[in-house]
């Protein structure tokens, strides 16, 4: 399976000026390309094929005065540009279609020098290298301090150079990780996710949440504060802008840090992870958003799930649908009602539950029930189902939409997210 490794580099002042050149050639191609791209489709000519579309933007270019500068940086760097260009209209398309899974996508937008983040991209035809001393050679750019934490599994197939919000320097590399099984353990354990403790695992035993964001909030203030009183367009407020950005970021890399933490421990000690698939994004359009981005369910359940594959563990997600809060997992009664407000609560048998705890119980179970079916539960997409047909029911009416007469499928389901 493909990996990503990101290390932190450290270029010099020459290579940051060389950096910054093809950051903006790569994104005054990508531009270049959206631009004819949308101007072939308004005006009803052909569509430009991908192969037409990089000869018109690059090689064409270049011979122009206006774009003659392109040639000083690494062709494989422009030629990267409108192949995301052409990914990213596939995806709007097949969106449109309907055969893309997910949210709908838009059309692609064009690129700005002031995007909090700049990236390029180097595959192998570049011929970019790690030298024998550790650091990472870039054509048209020079040798690169990395600041290596773990060894690379195998030879990266590309590397990407990314500058973020608060300046600071990444290369990426994509790796060909061999999946290698762990020693078994008989341990399994469903994890039940909340906001009172991030995690609750089998045993009872609960993993309090750290709530990064929280605890950095005073220096967050002050520092929006100092951004906000800076004059607009001043060198003051973009000093300003990049401390308000690390801020943030040393908050999103604990969080990170936290989450593989934690689920490389689990990964180890447990056979078998089952865990709840929730609605973060609705639950980011409510009163509790704040909390909700700060957990980051989303990103822990995803480390845990590819680590999974990566070290031979079963991995099962319960549908969102299941009642794990509300189920009593002693004599299965069903309360009608379970608020968030009321933490334990007793069932008619007599057995008083925590909430989480009787939760976790209850997708330890149902997880267990879908690895002894054989069979994993169907995805359920944003909360939407399926509306039955007249034909399905055997039910028509004279008074039914004309869709439902006709025997069409309609769906509905939750608005999109702002996010």
């Amino acid at each position: 399976m493909q990996l990503r490794y990101a290390f932190r580099i450290d270029p010099t002042p020459g290579q940051r000026i060389a950096l910054a050149r093809a950051f903006g050639c790569a994104r005054v191609v990508f531009n270049d390309a959206v631009a004819l791209r949308n101007h072939a489709r308004q005006q009803g000519l052909p569509f430009i094929t991908d192969a037409e579309l990089s000869r018109l933007v690059i090689i064409q270019a270049k011979q122009t005065p206006e774009r003659s500068w392109l040639g000083e940086v690494s062709a494989v760097v422009l030629q990267q540009a409108p192949a995301d260009a052409c990914v990213a209209f596939r995806n709007f398309f097949a969106s449109l279609a309907g055969t893309r899974k997910g949210p709908k996508l838009g059309p692609p937008r064009l690129r700005s020098r002031k995007d909090n983040r700049q990236a390029i991209r180097f595959t192998r035809n570049a011929r970019f290298a790690i030298t024998a001393v550790g650091k990472l050679r870039l054509p048209k750019i020079g040798d690169v301090a990395v600041r290596w934490s773990r060894r690379l599994p195998s030879e990266p197939s590309s590397v990407t150079v990314v500058k973020d919000a608060a300046g600071r320097y990444f290369a990426s590399f994509v790796v060909e990780a061999a999946e290698t099984p762990l020693p078994a353990a008989e341990a399994e354990t469903g994890i039940d996710l909340g906001l009172t403790h991030f995690a609750v695992l089998s045993g009872g035993r609960k993993i309090d949440s750290p709530r990064f964001l929280r605890r950095a909030e005073k220096k967050l203030k002050r520092a929006h504060k100092a951004l906000s009183r800076k004059e607009r367009g001043s060198k003051n407020r973009a000093k300003a802008r990049v401390r308000v950005a690390g801020r943030h970021a040393k908050v999103a890399d604990a969080r990170r840090e936290f989450h593989h933490q934690l689920s490389t421990k689990l990964i180890r000690e447990n056979q078998a992870i089952y865990v709840e698939d929730l609605a973060g994004k609705g639950l980011a359009r409510t009163g509790l958003a704040k909390s909700v981005h700060d957990s980051g369910w989303a990103s822990f359940i995803g480390m845990v799930e590819y680590k999974a594959k990566l070290y031979g563990r079963t991995f099962v997600k319960i549908g969102r649908f299941f009642p794990s809060s509300k189920l009593c997992s002693a004599c299965g009664a069903l309360a009608e009602q379970m608020p968030l407000a009321v933490r334990r609560w007793t069932c008619p048998c007599g057995v008083t539950h925590d909430r989480d705890v009787n939760a976790e119980i209850n997708i330890r179970a149902e997880g267990r029930r879908i690895v002894a079916a054989g069979r994993k539960p169907v995805p359920e997409m944003g909360g939407k189902r399926r509306r039955k047909t007249p034909a399905e029911t055997g039910k028509t009416s004279a008074l039914a939409p004309r869709g439902e007469r006709e025997g069409t499928v309609d769906e509905t389901g939750s608005h999109r997210s702002a996010a």
